[in-house]
This record gives structure tokens, C-alpha cells and sequence, in this order.
């Protein structure tokens, strides 16, 4: 068997030839990597901006309905405007008629009260006059009243003061009753106080409760004279309230 021989050089420098391949491979690939890596970014950059445009998209066309809603809008209110417009000038012809035809009528108003207000004026004359008539007629039955209860007046006067005079007798007489009847009271009350007692004479105490008897029934006497000349007094309030009283009313 025939051996072959192995040329070990060129062997050498096929091996560091395909290490050198292998390794410019490599790198290749880095290089690839990064621009595959490099690519992935500027397509997710793209997808992205894509959905953002999309989304702008979405509402550039949202915004031209609204545009065109808006603008449809304004084309109504210009047709709505335009009715008003008209219907307005018709009004203002309708309003101008209204006014002429008030106008007419305010100074055929005009003209019916002033023949209203001098009937009226004639008959407030009149009136007038036929108040003044009855005003003197009720002066003079007035006047004619008023003479009789001057007459009465008198008359109540006159009897008050009889009345007073009569009052005062009445106190007058009733006071010196009581000064009399005090008197008596008291110059008994010396004399029993001034007299002796003896064997055939009351004792002091009897003399005593007299004298306190006495001195009571005097103070029931005071008491009622003043009840009297108070009721008195009353009365004579009383008449000239009275007087007062019809003297205002009158």
C-alpha cells in the first residue's frame, strides 16, 4: 500500500486561512446582529409612528365632521336667519300698520275726552254748587244745634254748681258733726281719767274699755266721714268728666 504524504505547511496556512475566514465571519455577523438589531429598532420606531399617525389620523378625520357639522350648522342658521330676516320686515310692515291704525284711534281718544272732560267740568260746576247749597244748610241746622246745647250746657253748668255748693254744705256739716262728736269724746275721756275712784264708783278699768269704746266708735265715725267726702269727691269727678266728655263730642 502506497502512502501519501501530507504537505504540513500548506495545511498550516489553510487552517490559519479558514481561522481568518471564520473570524471575518464572525465579525460579519456582529455587524449583522447589530444592524438586524439596529433594523428591529427603526421598525418598531416606524410601527409606532405609524400608529401615531393613525391616531392623528382618527382625529384630523373626527375634526373635519365636526368642521363639516359646524359648517352645516352655520349654513341652517344662515337659512333660519334669513327666514327671521323676512319675518322681521313683515313684522316691522305689521307694526307700522299697527301704529298708524293706534295713532287714529289714540286721537279719536283724544278728541272723545276732551268732550268727556268738559261735561265733566259742568257737572263738577253743577255738583258744586249744589254742594255749597246743602254745606249752608247744614251750617245753619248745625248752628242752630249747637245754640241748643250751648243752652243745655248752661243748664248742667248751673246745676254743678248747685251741686258743688250742696257737696260742700254736706262736708262742711259733716266735718263739725265730727268735731263736735271728737270733742265730746275727748273731754269725756279727761273727765275719766281726771276722776277719782271710790267705794261707790266704777273701777278704772271700766272707765277704761268706755273710754276705748268710745275711742272706736269715734274712729268708725272718722272712717265713714271720710268714706263720705271721698264718694263725694267722685261724684264731682264723675260730673265734670261727664262735662268734658260732651264738650269734646259737640
Amino acid at each position: 500500500m502506497k502512502k501519501t504524504a501530507v504537505n504540513l505547511t500548506k495545511l498550516v496556512q489553510d487552517f490559519n486561512l479558514l481561522e481568518q475566514k471564520i473570524t471575518e465571519l464572525n465579525g460579519k455577523n456582529n455587524i449583522l446582529e447589530i444592524k438586524l438589531d439596529e433594523t428591529k429598532r427603526l421598525l418598531n420606531f416606524s410601527k409606532n409612528k405609524e400608529k401615531h399617525l393613525s391616531e392623528e389620523k382618527d382625529s384630523l378625520l373626527e375634526t373635519i365632521k365636526g368642521l363639516q357639522h359646524t359648517l352645516q350648522q352655520q349654513s341652517d342658521v344662515r337659512v333660519e336667519k334669513e327666514k327671521l330676516k323676512n319675518a322681521v320686515l313683515e313684522m316691522k310692515k305689521q307694526n307700522e300698520a299697527q301704529v298708524e291704525e293706534r295713532n287714529t284711534c289714540v286721537q279719536r281718544l283724544e278728541n272723545e275726552m276732551s268732550a268727556m272732560k268738559e261735561q265733566h267740568q259742568r257737572e263738577m260746576n253743577d255738583c258744586a254748587k249744589e254742594t255749597q247749597r246743602k254745606l249752608e244748610s247744614k251750617e245753619m241746622d248745625l248752628k242752630e244745634a249747637l245754640d241748643k246745647k250751648e243752652g243745655v250746657l248752661d243748664d248742667m253748668r248751673r246745676k254743678m254748681k248747685e251741686q258743688e255748693k250742696e257737696n260742700q254744705s254736706e262736708v262742711l256739716k259733716l266735718q263739725m258733726e265730727f268735731s263736735a262728736k271728737l270733742a265730746r269724746a275727748q273731754s269725756v275721756a279727761v273727765v275719766a281719767q281726771q276722776q277719782p275712784q271710790g267705794p261707790g264708783l266704777l273701777p278704772q278699768s271700766v272707765y277704761k274699755r268706755k273710754l276705748q269704746f268710745l275711742q272706736e266708735e269715734k274712729n268708725r265715725e272718722i272712717e265713714a266721714l271720710l268714706l263720705k267726702v271721698k264718694e263725694l269727691e267722685q261724684q264731682n269727678l264723675r260730673g265734670v268728666s261727664e262735662s268734658r266728655l260732651k264738650r269734646r263730642k259737640i
